[in-house]
């Protein structure tokens, strides 16, 4: 008989994720888990606020039973809303919000978007009706839809609520003191008005699938910490910088299939959304620099963010890097892959900071796909400056991952399932020496992971020693 890892999940599975792949049949496990825990923590909060009296739970319920309505008319249009990846940090916002004491206005105000998320959804599913919305600071945000920003009108400080009345393929929106806007449905599939107030979701498209852009959700960066890194979410792409992530998503299909077609499969099947960010601090303008950042939440599973990317290239390395991310997050809400704390005592070649065993464990996977993509981009590549970059970022990410194994395999902390998968990743990082970049290259990338290593130990010294720090011959 094959043994079985808990929650369904095969060693065969973990086998072929911990290789950093996995084809279509994997990809459905995470997923159908994902949708399983979203729905799992919208009824959490439902029965929380019916729990309570708190004056929320009147518009709550009405909200409620518009999206059961929606469910009934057509649930996949509605569970396209309900799974949209920007609910996920809205419901867990949420649920923090109903463990404390009292319902603070903010807390009334976030579960006033479920109002959003059900008129959305009515929409979708070709529900007739009328709902009445409160703003946000001017903006009413419609998941997956748009959004009407008041922000500079007098009715974007009134208080008071706007009205929807929607029909199939058919939105209005009234404002306080304000004229109608007229929102339709376009044959693309987006929601979109001759009124400057309605600002629909960008799509793009002739890339290895359709995805949204999403630069007006509220809650799209809400508790994710980014200030602390110096980043922020970004405005709204200006003309040029739309035009820059057409280019590269355009770009990206011929480069994500150098991977095989389970990276296409990662990107078709998880990717829903991309949200842009800031550029972070140093970037100069224009695209001039180097300097990029991204990033995923767990809650947010689909969504990656990302400044604006500079190449195709930059984007599917970025997209390669995130889904891994995405993909182990969802493995692990299935399986325990280790039982270690959150402790920040670990070494990893590619931060200066200490992290968690489980920090460890996600950038080791996400920095094993990306060795093996820029092996498998310098290995095609035409243009001589293009192919020694590629070959340079192989090897750094190569020795990186090499130097961080040993501490994840060795561990005492994974479970069963957790050293199928870290065994997986071994064999993983072994196969891709079978093509080693040209001389000079690997020496370069060792003697960067040594400096680190040092810095380390130097910054390491004065206090409690680290969980890990190898010697070379590790």
């Amino acid at each position: 008989m094959t043994p079985t890892a808990s929650g369904g999940v095969s060693d065969a599975l973990l086998r072929e994720l911990g290789r950093t792949h996995g084809g279509p049949d994997a990809l459905a496990v995470l997923i159908a888990g994902q949708h399983t825990l979203r729905l799992l923590q919208l009824r959490a909060l439902s029965d929380a606020v019916a729990e309570g009296a708190a004056p929320a739970a009147v518009p709550f319920r009405r909200h409620w039973r518009l999206l059961e309505a929606a469910d009934r008319a057509d649930r996949d249009a509605t569970r396209r809303v309900l799974f949209y990846p920007l609910v996920g940090p809205w419901v867990l916002r949420c649920l923090r919000g109903m463990g404390t004491d009292g319902e603070a206005p903010e807390l009334s105000a976030d579960l006033s978007h479920l109002g959003a998320l059900a008129a959305a959804a009515a929409v979708r599913a070709g529900l007739r009706g009328t709902l009445r919305l409160a703003h946000r600071d001017g903006l009413v945000a419609l998941p997956t839809l748009g959004a009407l920003d008041m922000s500079c009108e007098r009715a974007g400080r009134a208080p008071g609520s706007v009205e929807l009345r929607f029909a199939e393929s058919l939105l209005i929106v009234t404002p306080p003191n304000g004229a109608p806007v007229v929102i339709r449905r376009r044959p693309d599939g987006t929601w979109r008005s001759e009124d400057t107030r309605w600002r629909s979701l960008r799509v793009l498209t002739g890339g290895p699938r359709q995805v949204l852009l999403d630069d007006l959700d509220p809650f799209r960066t809400a508790d994710s910490g980014l200030e602390r890194h110096g980043l922020r979410p970004g405005d709204r792409p200006s003309a040029g910088e739309l035009e820059q992530w057409r280019y590269a998503w355009h770009g990206t299909l011929p480069l994500i299939q150098l991977g095989g077609e389970s990276r296409i499969a990662e990107v078709e099947g998880l990717l829903e959304c991309l949200v842009p960010l800031a550029a972070p601090p140093g970037a100069a303008p224009h695209g001039g620099s180097a300097a990029h950042c991204s990033g995923t939440r767990r809650e947010a599973f689909g969504a990656v963010l990302s400044s604006t990317p500079r190449t195709p290239g930059f984007l599917a390395a970025t997209l390669v890097h995130e889904l891994q991310h995405a993909k182990l997050s969802a493995l692990s809400d299935l399986v325990p892959l280790h039982t270690a704390g959150p402790q920040h005592r670990y070494w990893a070649p590619w931060r200066a900071d200490p992290r968690p065993f489980d920090g460890l464990l996600q950038g080791a996977y996400s920095h094993l796909a990306l060795a093996e993509y820029w092996q498998l981009f310098a290995l095609v590549a035409k243009d001589a400056g293009e192919r020694d970059k590629a070959w340079a970022e192989h090897s750094r990410c190569r020795e990186q991952v090499g130097a961080a194994l040993p501490a994840l395999a060795g561990s005492q902390s994974l479970t069963r399932e957790g050293r199928v998968f870290v065994d997986a990743m071994v064999r993983q990082l072994t196969r891709l020496k079978d093509h080693p970049p040209p001389q000079g290259h690997l020496a370069r990338a060792s003697a960067y992971v040594e400096t680190a290593r040092r810095m380390w130990r130097r910054h390491t010294s004065g206090g409690e020693p680290p969980v890990y720090v190898p010697s070379r011959g590790n």
